[in-house]
């Protein structure tokens, strides 16, 4: 591997730069300390920039890497990587699900801010993400692998598209779209008690060192 291409993949690959400058156009304002909200303006900001953090970013930008991981892990490869992934995954559909809860309850108490207008441009914003997404699902599967390839991806993250418009009390986008990936649901139903730093993962016989030499 070299150091340089890894690091800066996040720059030199079109999918993926494309992925983070569409998340910073979008959530400037959670991170500006000067923003105020008070405003019918300033608070659909403030919304919309929550729907494109809690939605898009945790809701679907990290669904394709965590199918794909999840997929080795079903197929006794990479066991003890695919049982971390499950863990974040946990962790994700948490935060998701907090974060749609406050932004229903702004719906709720703020009616006035979710107009027939806001409502289209956040219908328009989700669905770009998803095509940004599938994007990054064609780059890292030119040829599938382990019975996986980008078509399916692609209906995935359709599916989950569909999902997070519905909750969010939003019309589905794609019609007549299955979820290609079930065991992705059991996946993130995952009920363990204990950390996965305090398990010992026996799959592994042979250890190494990951180096840039």
């Amino acid at each position: 591997m070299d150091e340089g291409e890894v690091f800066n993949m996040y720059r030199e690959v079109p999918s993926v730069a494309k992925k983070a400058s569409w998340a910073l156009q979008y959530t400037q304002d959670l991170s500006d300390p000067t923003f105020i909200t008070g405003t019918p303006e300033a608070d659909r900001r403030l919304l919309r920039n929550m729907i494109a953090f809690y939605c898009v970013m945790e809701g679907i930008f990290f669904y394709c890497g965590f199918t794909q991981i999840l997929s080795m892990g079903r197929r006794n490869k990479m066991t003890g990587v695919a049982e971390q992934f499950q863990y974040i995954l946990r962790d994700e559909s948490m935060h998701l699900n907090f974060g749609i809860d406050v932004i229903n309850q702004i719906k709720l108490e703020n009616p006035h801010l979710w107009d027939d207008r806001f409502k289209a441009e956040i219908i328009q914003m989700i669905v770009e993400g998803t095509q940004l997404e599938i994007e990054y699902a064609r780059d890292t599967m030119p040829r599938g692998v382990l019975g996986m390839n980008a078509s399916m991806m692609e209906e995935y993250l359709q599916f989950i598209c569909n999902r997070r418009l519905a909750q969010l009390g939003l019309p589905e986008q794609y019609q007549g779209i299955q979820n290609p990936f079930p065991w992705m649901s059991e996946m993130m139903d995952l009920r363990k008690e204990k950390n996965f730093f305090e398990t010992r993962v026996t799959e592994y016989q042979v250890g190494g060192a990951l180096t840039w030499d």
